[in-house]
C-alpha cells in the first residue's frame, strides 16, 4: 500500500465539487477538467488510484490520505470494497498542455 503524500492545494482556490459517490457510482477512466486539480476526499472506506501512464504505481486513498488528481492525466479508481468519496476541484496554478478530446466529467461540477 502506497499513499501519495503530496501537499494539499490552496483550499481558498476551491471552485467546485462532485456529489458523494460510492463503489457503484464511481466513474471509469477519465481526466480532471482543464486547469483544475482534483482532491479525492474519502469519507468511508478506501480505494486505489492508478494513473493510466504508470499502471503499476498504485496509490491508496482513505479518510486520512486524500489523493491529488493532476489535470490532463488519465486515471481510474480501483474499487477495493465499500467506499464513499467526492472530488473537490481547485484552480491549478501551473500551465498545462490540454488534450482537447479528453473526457472530463468533472467539468459539470466547477464554476
Amino acid at each position: 500500500m502506497r499513499f501519495q503524500n503530496l501537499p494539499l492545494p490552496d483550499l481558498s482556490n476551491k471552485i467546485g465539487e462532485t456529489p458523494w459517490m460510492n463503489q457503484d457510482t464511481i466513474l471509469n477512466k477519465h481526466m480532471a477538467p482543464k486547469g483544475k486539480l482534483g482532491l479525492v476526499i474519502i469519507k468511508e472506506g478506501s480505494c486505489d488510484f492508478v494513473w493510466e501512464d504508470s499502471p503499476l504505481d498504485i496509490i491508496t486513498g482513505n479518510k486520512d490520505n486524500p489523493i491529488i488528481i493532476e489535470p490532463e492525466r488519465y486515471h481510474h479508481v480501483i474499487i477495493t470494497g465499500k467506499v464513499e468519496l467526492k472530488i473537490e476541484f481547485y484552480k491549478d496554478t501551473d500551465n498545462n498542455q490540454f488534450d482537447e478530446k479528453a473526457i472530463r466529467p468533472g467539468e459539470d461540477f466547477v464554476e
